[in-house]
């Protein structure tokens, strides 16, 4: 999906410039004229990179940048005439990422947003990276390596093991019907034992458990299912 860049520019010859630019290296311009019609813009649209002149005609364009930085960690570049290091400082002081001065390189312009969407993108996956790793107690369960660790043991787990266990630990105290867990698993939608489940609970528990007959964490709700307790008395 193509990048949406908010360019807002008051000056339309610079704004159509940067915008039919933009078109040509596949990402989607858009254009606000005002500070007003930039805050309305960025909350429709939800751009993924800001252009922002400071001299704007209804408002400061630091203060705008300021706005703008306390709803979004969107990347934010000022493009702006004024060339003092006053302005540099203030811009990058109140939120902003990048500054250029006009007049300007458009060739270095997109080089510079692509540079700053490709380390958002990276740090968006790094936060998703982060999810898969689930810490309880003293268990980690690493879903990038496959990995279960208790008191910083290993501890092996096949792999439909490890799956019905990092659904159940992503789901705290939720609990699954036999049937759900199949399906959540081993996908089926119409056959299926549903004392797989139970074997596999069995086989969990004398893996996870201090005690398995008495289980802490893999909980059986009687005559509905299970879940993974993170609420001990």
């Amino acid at each position: 999906m193509s990048k949406k860049v908010l360019i807002i520019e008051d000056e339309k010859d610079i704004a159509n410039i940067v915008k039919d630019y933009l078109i040509v290296y596949q990402l989607t311009p858009i254009v606000a004229g005002t500070g007003k019609e930039a805050t309305r813009l960025f909350r429709e649209e939800n751009p993924d990179f800001i252009i922002l002149d400071l001299t704007l005609p209804d408002c400061d364009g630091i203060e705008l940048c300021r706005q703008l930085r306390e709803n979004s960690n969107v990347p934010i570049l000022i493009l702006s005439a004024r060339s003092s290091d006053t302005d540099k400082v203030l811009g990058l002081g109140f939120g902003a990422d990048d500054y250029m001065t006009k007049p300007f390189s458009l060739s270095e312009l997109v080089a510079r947003i692509n540079a700053h969407l490709r380390k958002q993108d990276r740090l968006l996956q790094q936060q998703e990276d982060q999810h898969d790793i689930i810490q309880v107690d003293k268990m980690k369960i690493n879903k990038l390596e496959y990995t279960f660790t208790r008191d910083e043991k290993m501890i092996q787990l096949s792999g439909k093991e490890f799956d019905l266990l990092y659904f159940l630990i992503k789901h705290p105290n939720q609990v699954f019907s036999k049937r759900q867990l199949l399906d959540a698993i081993w996908g089926f939608e119409v056959y299926g034992d549903e004392n797989t489940i139970t074997v596999y609970m069995r086989r969990l528990r004398e893996k996870i458990e201090t005690n398995p007959s008495n289980p802490v964490y893999l909980q059986t709700v009687w005559g509905v299912g299970y879940k993974f307790c993170t609420k001990h008395n």
